[in-house]
């Protein structure tokens, strides 16, 4: 962009300085005496046609969506080219890109970074009349500040004074890439949502409000595989979009008209992003064509064969992105779930081939799982940007780090070979699953783009900002490019399971929000806000909670932030399967502490498949169920957080989540909205989730206890707890009764549907189970166990923190090929330390080291051919105070949000 001139109609008169520090950097801030806004008649928007990129069609887009803000309250609106031109008494608000008005920000001590999508919002004052500038480094940064404005205006009790500011705001985004997935995987449920022309406007608005800066439509993300098609709806999407020239490939039961109006939707869904200043991203998920076994599928694929697929493919992506011209990338699933081989190179390569001849830059985004160094460089060898996009805490939610170590099921073999459509993700390359794998390599020439997938959590409400702004810090880990987010509702009513109706799956009607979306308004805010700024200011959220429930914001806030915490906590400590197709703790399918034989759907967790020998997520820092029952049976400590520290964290939320909603519910005057209720309920089910698991994890080391030292009360205990955990599932199951479906599915299997009542009779089974267990048990005789009765006690009672109290500074980058010092300062004087490190590679394992102590202080040295490598490096310290306790240091920290690793980059 030239540069452009600051019109002379411009000026500014500052009086003093200060500084505020955002998103990490100081920037000068403004306070200035006597520029108190007056009352105004009306606000006068100015925006200057000489300006670039306050001219460009996305800034005049969100001057008029400020402008909608202010008439919807009655606000008078005035649009002028100068400040000499703006009616007296009004407020001015300027709108400009920074280059424009450098003179009105060194006037005001403000500086603006030089960054994509920066902006500021800053008061200064010409000629005796307050003006708000609302500035972008960018096109996409000026629309984030006047949609700040806007969003201000909407939900202000008094609007004109949400616009009074006296301070300089000046924000920069945290990550590059913060992108939404919508997901088309039913014909029935999705259909409505896709076609529905007064959706998409206020939908887009939503997440660019938000600052989300690109949304990925998602297509062919239904099946994982091709067998058993009942819904073939977009499953291979290009003939349901269009007819390519030379090729008779056709769905014989989709009408000509059908497939034409799909591709104006998807060109219509496309513009309205591009319009609001968004990138547009199209998932094309499947590329396989033919159903096997596959009796009554809906549609079906004709006019293709092997001969011709490829070829197909490769015209077809390119003539799709010239019909769009306003998609600028393309999502892709290349290993066997996509319907083709993994290896099949040649193929990808016409499909690369076809992006990459569209006319324009066109982005490929490749799914990590089972990619190699053939495909990465197949991919970048046609010239156009790569993304690949590994998963984050595998198909699920996570705490907010990423995870120290993968499981053992992922652990790669180098010799492991797989044959068929698998050979890579199954076989060698299988650490690639689940995480970023060993993708994070220093040189490498494609963005790496973390995925959050729906195994978690996909009805039920949350929002924690604490969390948010954690998550935003480890989405950039190691160079990252970001995060994208597979939003709520994702794979609702997938491979066939659709049901007509409310796609939220209330079986109350009067909680149905008139768009699905509508109901996670408040969750996709903080995460987007917290996404481009960690360090967001808390009116962001709190405006929207106080136009939602008055008084009571602070409560359901603090209610709100509590519940998000709880699922996340599970799916780190306990992870039966690492699929969300079949672990769904928000919905779980009960898992047997004291039946091994029962079966369940957790195929990839340690056989036989019960309660105590399931793994964690992050199976280096978090202990198993018998693996703390072991411990306390030795009175050791390994380090790992136990299944104890996880009950006593989840036991907190919930009481926390419990203590915020009675704070609303004394303040909330109307207890009756829609927005009230929903949010009430699922909040006391997520309350009754933490306590349920936490009263589960109990019994189960219990129970442990009992099967590796026989004693009595042990298994007493046990049953005492299982049926405490099973009055919280009972509890939680009941409050959802009569608000949620009998069948909500996301999948076409029983642990995948249902309704949370459906859960207790397996829970009651293994109940019953243990109680015969108990009543055959043999009554204690003579001694018990040694340090059974402790065992015990510790498992039924609140566990103490893991402190370690040190002074350690990362080393701000390691030389590859030189040795990295490590040292350490401890407030005592530690027994013994290990210095435990690795690549930032996945498909590796740590390292250790003792440390040499000399005094309080530790040192260690992190060999030279170990740091001769193309990755980071990650460590962490194990702190042995007393004998046989060790704890993991730095640890999760107080709130449990911080990396328990250091990680040091090359330089």
């Amino acid at each position: 962009m030239s540069k452009l001139t600051m019109p002379q109609s411009l000026g500014a008169d500052v009086s003093r300085r200060h500084f505020i520090k955002l998103a990490g950097v100081s920037v000068a801030g403004l306070s200035i005496s006597g520029l108190a806004f007056a009352a105004a008649g009306g606000v006068s928007i100015i925006s200057d046609p000489v300006d670039g990129v306050a001219a460009s069609a996305a800034a005049q887009w969100a001057i008029l969506e400020l402008t909608k803000s202010l008439t919807a309250k009655n606000i008078k609106v005035q649009h002028v080219k100068s400040v000499s031109e703006a009616a007296a008494g009004n407020l001015l608000i300027l709108a400009a890109g920074s280059t424009s008005v450098q003179t009105l920000l060194k006037a005001a001590n403000a500086t603006m970074p030089a960054t994509s999508e920066a902006l500021a919002l800053v008061p200064v004052k010409f000629k005796g009349r307050p003006v708000l500038l609302a500035a972008g480094h960018d096109e996409r940064g000026l629309v984030y500040a006047l949609l700040e404005l806007a969003d201000r205006v909407k939900y202000a009790a008094s609007p004109l004074a949400s616009l009074h500011q006296t301070k300089a705001v000046i924000e920069k985004p945290a990550n590059r890439v913060r992108s939404l997935n919508r997901l088309f995987v039913s014909n029935v449920e999705d259909k409505p949502w896709f076609n529905d022309k007064q959706m998409w406007p206020e939908y887009l608005t939503m997440l660019a409000t938000q600052r989300y800066n690109k949304f990925n439509l998602s297509l062919g993300i239904g099946y994982d595989n091709l067998q058993n098609v009942i819904d073939a709806y977009f499953l291979f999407a290009y003939p349901f979009l269009m007819d390519v020239p030379g090729f008779n490939v056709h769905v014989p039961e989709l009408a000509d008209s059908e497939r034409d109006n799909n591709l104006r939707m998807l060109r219509y869904i496309s513009e309205e992003t591009v319009k609001r200043g968004m990138q547009f991203q199209l998932g094309l998920w499947m590329h396989g064509y033919e159903w096997l076994h596959s009796p009554n599928p809906n549609y079906n694929i004709k006019g293709l064969n092997k001969e011709n697929h490829a070829a197909y493919c490769g015209a077809a992506v390119k003539a799709l992105l010239k019909a769009c011209p306003a998609i600028s990338g393309i999502t892709l699933r290349i290993h066997g779930e996509a319907g083709v081989a993994e290896g099949s190179y040649d193929f990808w390569k016409t499909i690369f081939q076809g992006v990459a001849d569209c006319g324009r830059v066109v982005s490929i985004d490749m799914h990590a799982k089972g990619i190699d160094d053939e495909m990465l460089n197949t991919a970048l060898s046609v010239g156009v940007p790569i993304t690949v996009t590994p998963k984050y805490w595998a198909e699920h939610m996570g705490m907010p780090y990423h995870q120290t170590d993968i499981r053992k099921e992922e652990i790669p073999v180098p010799s492991k070979k797989a044959n068929g459509m698998y050979n890579l993700s199954s076989g060698s390359r299988s650490f690639t699953r689940y995480g970023y794998g060993d993708l994070l390599k220093e040189d490498r020439k494609y963005d790496i783009v973390h995925r959050i997938w729906p195994g978690t959590q996909r009805l039920l409400l949350w929002g924690d900002p604490l969390t948010g702004a954690a998550q935003s810090r480890a989405f950039s880990f190691c160079g990252s490019a970001g995060v994208e987010l597979m939003e709520p509702l994702s794979f609702k009513g997938r491979r066939g399971s659709g049901i007509a109706g409310d796609r939220c799956g209330y079986a109350d009607a009067s909680l149905k929000p008139h768009w699905d979306w509508q109901k996670y308004e408040y969750s996709l805010r903080v995460f987007g806000r917290t996404l481009y700024n960690p360090d967001t200011d808390a009116d962001v959220w709190h405006r929207y909670l106080k136009h939602q429930f008055g008084a009571g914001a602070d409560g359901v806030g603090k209610a709100l932030a509590s519940a998000t915490r709880i699922l996340p906590t599970i799916t780190t400590a306990h992870d039966p399967s690492a699929g969300n197709n079949n672990y769904w703790p928000e919905m779980y399918t009960n898992q047997g502490i004291s039946r091994p034989e029962v079966k369940n759907p957790y195929y990839d967790t340690p056989k036989p498949a019960v309660f105590g020998l399931t793994s964690p997520l992050d199976p280096l820092m978090f202990s198993t169920v018998n693996e703390c029952a072991d411990e306390l049976l030795k009175t050791s400590r390994s380090g790992k957080y136990s299944p104890i520290d996880v009950a006593t964290w989840l036991e907190n939320h919930a009481l926390n989540a419990e203590q915020g909603l009675k704070d609303a519910d004394a303040k909330v005057l109307n207890k009756n909205s829609a927005e009230y209720r929903r949010m009430t309920v699922d909040v006391w089910m997520q309350i009754g989730l933490g306590r349920f698991f936490a009263a589960k994890m109990r019994s189960g080391v219990l129970f442990g206890i009992y099967q590796q030292s026989g004693d009595y009360e042990a298994l007493q205990q046990a049953l005492k707890l299982y049926r405490t955990a099973r009055q919280h599932w009972a509890d939680l199951a009941e409050r959802a009764r009569n608000v949620y479906q009998k069948d909500v599915t996301a999948g076409p299997e029983a642990f995948l549907r249902g309704h949370w009542l459906d859960r207790l009779p397996a829970i009651d089974d293994d109940i019953a189970f243990m109680a015969k267990m108990l009543n055959e048990a043999k009554k204690p005789e003579g001694a018990r166990a040694p340090h059974a009765e402790a065992a015990i006690v510790t498992c039924i009672t609140p566990a103490l923190p893991h402190l370690v109290t040190a002074n350690h500074q990362a080393p701000s980058h390691f030389k590859p090929g030189d040795t990295l010092p490590v040292t350490i300062k401890f407030e005592k004087v530690p027994q013994s330390v290990q210095l435990c490190y690795r690549h930032v590679n996945q498909g590796e394992r740590f390292q250790s080291v003792d440390m040499l102590l000399e005094g309080v202080t530790g040192k260690a040295t992190i060999p030279a051919e170990y740091t001769n490598s193309p990755y980071p490096l990650q460590y962490y310290f194990k702190v042995n105070q007393l004998p046989e306790t060790t704890i993991n240091y730095p640890g999760l920290g107080s709130h449990l949000i911080d990396q328990p690793y250091f990680v040091v980059r090359r330089g």
